[in-house]
């Protein structure tokens, strides 16, 4: 039978929750054991694919095609856990599932109430992601913040669910922010004790504290948390700001939590060691022999989320090649106002990726211009392909004005185009291409050099496509169509001759990218960006 750790967050939201389960479950995985994770979601949202990047930030997808919360993307770049639909719980997906069985008399008539049907739809959506598999401990992080009135019903969820399971079998661990008051020169503990107390209040107890702070607190401020919230004073953990949220599963090591949690769940296992970790990824994170700069030209740059799993994947690529990645966000819109020169000029690589929508696209535009016609270095990813097909077909190829027909409905030379089975689709949940699908790589190409494989499995997130009618005379230009679908002869790979490295895809591979196993593509990309 599966352990759980129930992760819930006070004071403020962005605390790092995600992180903070992520390493944890690094740290359990360091000592032998297997681990799932889930997050819980209390918005009415089914899932965030709908959702603009500026209220929700990116939308990660696994392989199975579900569109989820970032945090599981921090959940399979930290852990080897293998990720479904079936690790994002979303009040919505919960009420839609509730809701279902009511039409169809699965109650027998009964008055549908939060409690207990839809805290038992949550609880049975937590242990289904451990029904037969071989999981030791299941990380459940609870998204939002203690007192949130969306929240309760998790919440209350959870408290059944550790009455249920018994000591040994379940524990809390809360987040919490110990602020630093500058005019005062101290720390405050008294949020961390209301958030402790709205815990209680709402049935929970928590079993260690990881409190967040940007200074070391003093022992006398460790013993009063441990004292007023009724736990351990090894049971309150400070989480440190870190420079690199690589770092966070060594301090958390550091700090005993690892040895805590064994204690408290009364697991069986070996030691452990983060070394390799320390020595793969740490080390070069630190002391980095070279640096580079890489431009992401993007159209939504302010915030730091929607794009957050190309950075790290970049962050990958520079560890993979022992140098320190400087990234310069630009905005696309920002291009077509100034021009490329003033944001482009020095870079080493660039870098388009995502997106939806006709907002800041000619700035791509021009962005894959100025890589393809200066010899710099170029990864596009999905709209990043999109564009850089316009491009070429428009200024190589001569068809003046082609476009996406996502942008321009009646454009002449639609090279990227719906496929004809989202023609007829109107719904915009969970509706387009995702999940993992099969590319055959070309041979000899950059991304079979990448790659060293003749088929990967790649993940999707689109609705168009390139347009195989313009294939033979793009052909003809010099572009090269090194990954295919074989089936629909989908195109997922183009490249460019007489360029140093102009590679562009129409998946995600920044989705299956880790600090300790870079992405194939991401790497070459870097690797070239340093050379050239």
């Amino acid at each position: 039978m599966a352990k759980y750790i129930f992760v819930t967050g006070g004071v403020v939201s962005s605390l790092g929750k995600g992180i903070a389960s992520a390493s944890i479950g690094k740290l359990l995985e360091s000592r032998g054991l297997k681990v799932a994770l889930i997050k819980c979601d209390p918005y009415i949202n089914v899932d965030p694919g709908t959702m603009n990047p500026y209220q929700h930030g990116e939308v990660y997808v696994t392989d199975d095609g579900a569109e989820t919360d970032l945090d599981l993307g921090h959940y399979e770049r930290f852990t080897n856990a293998k990720l479904t639909k079936d690790n994002n719980i979303t009040t919505g997906k919960i009420y839609y599932s509730v809701i279902s069985k009511e039409r169809k008399g699965d109650y027998l008539g009964k008055t549908v109430q939060i409690i207990p049907h839809i805290t038992d739809e949550i609880k049975n959506s937590i242990k289904k992601v451990s029904y037969g598999k071989k999981v030791d401990v299941v990380i459940v992080e609870i998204g939002g913040t203690v007192g949130d009135i969306e929240g309760l019903p998790f919440l209350e969820a959870i408290r059944q669910l550790k009455l249920e399971l018994g000591r040994d079998y379940s524990i809390n661990i809360h987040v919490t922010l110990v602020p630093y008051i500058r005019s005062a020169g101290e720390i405050k503990t008294k949020p961390t004790q209301h958030s402790v107390g709205t815990l209680r209040e709402i049935g929970i107890s928590p079993d260690i504290i990881l409190c967040r702070t940007e200074k070391r607190f003093t022992k006398e401020a460790r013993e009063k948390i441990a004292l007023f919230c009724n736990v351990d004073k090894e049971a309150v953990i400070p989480a440190i700001d870190v420079k690199s949220v690589y770092e966070v599963p060594c301090v958390f090591r550091k700090e005993g939590l690892g040895r805590l949690i064994v204690r408290l769940l009364n697991l069986k296992c070996e030691e452990g060691t983060l070394s390799g970790w320390e020595n793969t990824v740490l080390k070069r994170l630190k002391l980095p022999s070279k640096e580079v700069q890489i431009a992401v030209v993007g159209k939504y740059i302010t915030l730091r989320d929607a794009y957050k799993s190309i950075y790290e994947a970049l962050i990958h690529g520079g560890i993979a090649n022992d140098a320190r990645l400087r990234i310069k966000k630009v905005d696309s819109e920002d291009i077509e106002k100034n021009g490329t020169q003033k944001y482009l000029e020095g870079v080493k690589g660039i870098l388009i990726p995502g997106g939806f929508g006709n907002r800041g696209i000619e700035g791509k535009i021009k962005a894959v211009e100025f890589a393809r016609e200066n010899k710099i270095p170029f990864l596009g990813i999905c709209l990043g392909m999109q564009t850089a097909v316009i491009e070429f077909a428009r200024n190589v190829c001569g068809l003046k004005h082609a476009n996406s027909t996502e942008f321009k409905q009646n454009t002449k030379y639609p090279v990227i185009s719906l496929l004809g089975e989202q023609k007829k689709i109107k719904a915009k949940g969970a509706t387009m291409r995702l999940g993992a699908y099969e590319c055959r790589l070309k041979k000899p190409s950059k991304a079979y050099s990448a790659y060293r494989r003749e088929k990967v499995y790649e993940r999707h997130r689109h609705r168009y496509e390139f347009n195989n009618n313009y294939r033979q005379i793009l052909e003809k230009n010099g572009m090269i169509f090194s990954g295919t679908y074989p089936k629909g002869n989908l195109v997922e790979l183009i490249e460019l001759k007489n360029h140093p490295w102009f590679v562009a895809c129409q998946f995600h591979p920044e989705f299956k990218s880790k600090p300790d196993k870079v992405h194939p593509l991401f790497c070459a990309f870097i690797h070239v960006a340093l050379n050239h």
